[in-house]
């Protein structure tokens, strides 16, 4: 390794090669700058011709941690409300089975992992999935969470039919696009003493 100092100009002041020197021996004031030259540098080979990890499209379309999930989750980009994916989406979610856009979602979230849960014009509330799937209440997909405060509307059950368990006031049912699984620890924010 060797050490250079060059002034505000870039230009060289000094070699600083003596080890038992210290540094206030040399010229250093401000502006100065102190430059490393690594003699030891490791010449890497090129990694271009390696081999590489290689995902399908299938199996990209079904992970839940990935970019593409992350823009359908929030509708963002090219799967914005009104794009042409979301048309497209729109159109396949019909009453003849075939594949809604919040079906791929919910698909994606697994009963007991974590969750928050991001409604418009709420606080995002951390929970863990209990439920996925279609409900009797209300037509659609539907994720039952269970906070881990008490901010939710029920205890698991909606119209007499009980989905999932859990204290009341603690569980909801949400649609699949406002849900985020993930590695989301409880927070406390001392709620439940009310």
């Amino acid at each position: 390794m060797k050490l250079q100092l060059y002034d505000k100009a870039n230009v060289l002041i000094a070699n600083l090669d003596d080890d038992s020197a210290p540094l206030g021996f040399y010229p250093v004031d401000d502006g100065t700058r102190l430059h490393v030259v690594d003699r030891s540098a490791i010449q890497y080979e090129d990694v271009s011709k390696g081999p590489k990890y290689e995902l399908s499209q299938d199996e990209y379309s079904k992970r839940t941690d990935t970019v593409k999930a992350f823009l359908v989750r929030n509708k963002l980009g090219k799967y914005a409300e009104g794009s042409e994916v979301e048309v497209d989406a729109k159109k396949t979610s019909s009453s003849d089975g075939s594949t809604s856009a919040d079906e791929v979602l919910a698909k994606q979230l697994v009963v007991g992992s974590r969750c928050e849960v991001s409604l418009r014009g709420q606080p995002a509330k951390r929970g863990e999935i209990k439920f996925v799937g279609k409900t009797e209440f209300k037509p659609g997909w539907w994720v039952g969470v269970q906070y881990d405060e008490p901010c939710g509307k029920n205890d698991g059950s909606a119209d007499g039919k009980v989905y999932f368990v859990c204290i009341p006031k603690y569980g909801a049912f949400v649609r699949p696009q406002y849900v985020t699984q993930g590695d989301f620890p409880e927070e406390d924010l001392g709620l439940d003493e009310f």
